[in-house]
């Protein structure tokens, strides 16, 4: 199967119906990749609007009865439960089914989710690299992940059609499909993406803690800065625990980098504090060229 050639499911299961997973059904709809797509999560309230809205067809009150006949299994719950989610749902899964999910931690979890499915079943990583601070289902598009970097995982066990196949399912959505080892993904993403959000979070948190009054002025360059920190906790918990050693590596550098800038203070050395600051404002203008 090439780059270009679109893939087909009889039937989908979607765990986790948020923004990621309701954006994955919707993309996945628009490109007529499936038969019939079904969702499971925590809230039937939730499963109801999705249904509603046309992302699913159907949903199931247990995770396991959702992926029953599935031949693509879609994990987009938070990283911390994926494990326990797996374990649930292996006595159901289909022979010859593939399991994939989105999210933004790989390493061990990998060979992990791996070493869980049952025979005749294939897991593949897989992390869009798309969404926003906003979790819901009124915020998912079949347009989310067009121009999209997209981060696939496989391992020597990997099962070379089904991964084939997760590679042409993120094509068909308009995603750009790179393939990665898991723990050389965890390295990156702690850089561009994990250590970004535990920085917006602790920033908020020192404006509050020097005077919480303050943020009510908040300008265009506070919200952008700290946007992510409106991101859901409880899925960042996770992937900050997760990611546990590249993160404190990484934040030693940027506590590094902060006390240089610090030092410049100090001292009032002006060359200095502009020699950090024009650095990183041509690394940052390269991002956008």
């Amino acid at each position: 199967m090439g780059k270009g050639n679109k893939v087909y499911f009889k039937r989908v299961a979607v765990l986790g119906v948020g923004l990621i997973g309701a954006s994955t059904a919707l993309a996945m709809r628009e490109q007529k990749l499936y038969g019939e797509i079904i969702g499971f999560g925590r809230k039937e309230e939730n499963l109801a609007r999705a249904k509603e809205r046309g992302i699913i067809d159907d949903y199931r009150k247990s995770a396991a009865a959702a992926v029953e006949g599935a031949d693509l299994v879609i994990l987009a719950t938070p990283v911390g439960i994926l494990a326990g989610f797996a374990g649930e749902i292996g006595p159901a899964l289909m022979k010859g089914s593939i399991v994939t999910d989105v999210g933004s931690v790989k390493g061990a979890l990998v060979s992990e989710l791996e070493s869980l499915m049952p025979e005749e079943v294939h897991f593949i990583g897989s992390h869009p690299i798309a969404g926003s601070d906003k979790s819901g289902i009124d915020d998912a598009r079949g347009n989310l992940f067009t121009g999209a970097r997209c981060i696939v995982t496989p391992t020597a066990r990997s099962d070379r059609q089904a991964l084939e196949k997760v590679v042409s399912m993120w094509e068909a959505t308009g995603a750009v499909v790179e393939c990665m080892d898991a723990f050389r993904h965890d390295e990156i993403f702690a850089l561009v993406s994990h250590m970004p959000h535990m920085v917006a979070y602790a920033l908020v948190n020192a404006v509050e803690a020097v005077d919480p009054g303050c943020v009510t002025y908040s300008g265009g360059g506070f919200r952008d800065t700290t946007r992510i920190a409106a991101s859901s906790p409880e899925l960042w918990r996770d992937i900050a625990l997760m990611n546990r050693d590249n993160l404190l590596r990484v934040l030693a550098a940027f506590r590094a980098s902060m006390s240089e800038i610090e030092r410049c203070l100090e001292e009032n050395d002006g060359d200095g504090i502009e020699k950090e600051f024009s650095r990183a404002q041509k690394l940052r203008m390269s991002i956008d060229k």
